[in-house]
């Protein structure tokens, strides 16, 4: 959903900081709020000054890109592993995949330490960043504006509101008429999950009796002493491993049900032992139609014809003045 856009002569320190003290005014700041952008300098500072107080997170396919340009020869090597780290749930699993690429170049690492973890790694987040790992749809928005950016300004500025009022219209229509509890996308990872937990087995934290033939009780276990349990408290294994699911927190110990606010694959094997068909009252309520239609209730109005328009005389006496042209080095872009 596209909050805010600005028109500016070039990417500097003033144009970024200018917008986003613009958009500060019109959004404000909000809890478990972030910032997600390439490591552009200017972005950064500018950031830093209006946001101060907002993390500031890297795009992980931007960062990698910076890492290829830096370290070709590993580039090859670590792609996987550094995806496989950035989306990771769990610290243990990035400790892992890190000393994996220590393995392979210890400069990598240090690169990206630097970097700083907290920015790129999903699990060290200072806020829930859920599914946006990347600023890929900023991008994708600029590459639907590039032949609208040959008009004139004006003509550029009505062409990007008839874009974002179609993509508005086009997700209110997708959620109203949605058969599913979820979003489509939601709803498919839910589906996902739910084929992964069909080799698990769960078990209640409560005391196990054991007889010998004759009926004499020989000792009684009680797994409480391993794992603290309530009615909302499992464990399930998996593959040898021990996961613990507290349905009441809505919290797994491999990190997906909270980090994603859909049941992980443990989450729904214990549902199922629960006889509970229904997982949607598990999930954030975000992924629901009802939130979604709401997302795009407000309708971008259009804008009536230019001689329509009445244009108080403040504007009118107002002299813009082209940017100054500056010839880049290299061949002229398109």
């Amino acid at each position: 959903f596209s909050l805010a856009y600005g028109v500016v002569d070039t990417e500097n320190d003033c144009s970024w900081t200018w917008f986003f003290e613009q958009f500060k005014n019109a959004f404000g700041e909000r809890e478990n709020m972030c910032i997600v952008s390439d490591r552009n300098e200017s972005i950064m500072k500018s950031v830093s000054i209006v946001f101060p107080n907002v993390p500031h997170c890297a795009c992980i396919w931007h960062l990698w890109k910076n890492v290829c340009s830096n370290f070709k020869r590993s580039k090859n090597t670590l792609s996987d592993i550094f995806y496989s780290m950035a989306k990771a749930n769990r610290k243990e699993d990035f400790d892992k995949l890190m000393a994996k690429v220590v393995k392979v170049d210890h400069r990598v690492k240090d690169y990206l330490e630097n970097a700083g973890y907290e920015r790129w790694s999903r699990v060290h987040s200072i806020v829930n960043r859920g599914r946006m790992m990347t600023s890929n749809i900023a991008d994708c928005i600029n590459g639907c504006l590039v032949d609208a950016r040959r008009l004139t300004i004006i003509d550029f500025l009505e062409e990007a509101r008839l874009l974002f009022g179609s993509w508005n219209y086009k997700n209110r229509e997708i959620a109203s008429y949605t058969n599913d509890t979820l979003g489509r996308r939601f709803e498919e990872v839910l589906i996902v999950n739910a084929s992964k937990s069909s080799n698990m087995k769960v078990f209640i934290n409560i005391p196990i009796f054991l007889f010998d033939v004759s009926a004499a009780l020989i000792c009684i276990v009680s797994y409480s002493n391993v794992v603290p349990s309530s009615e909302y408290i499992f464990s399930v294994y998996q593959a040898g491993r021990r996961y613990i699911v507290c349905l009441e927190r809505k919290i797994c110990t491999c990190g997906r049900f909270q980090y994603d606010e859909i049941p992980c694959e443990h989450a729904i094997e214990v549902l199922k032992h629960k006889n509970v068909t229904d997982m949607h009252p598990y999930c954030s309520d975000y992924y629901k139609p009802d939130a979604l239609e709401k997302t795009y209730k407000v309708a971008m109005v259009p804008m009536p014809y230019k001689e329509d328009w009445t244009v108080p005389d403040y504007v009118l006496d107002e002299i813009v003045l082209p940017p100054r042209y500056r010839r880049l080095a290299g061949r002229p872009r398109n």
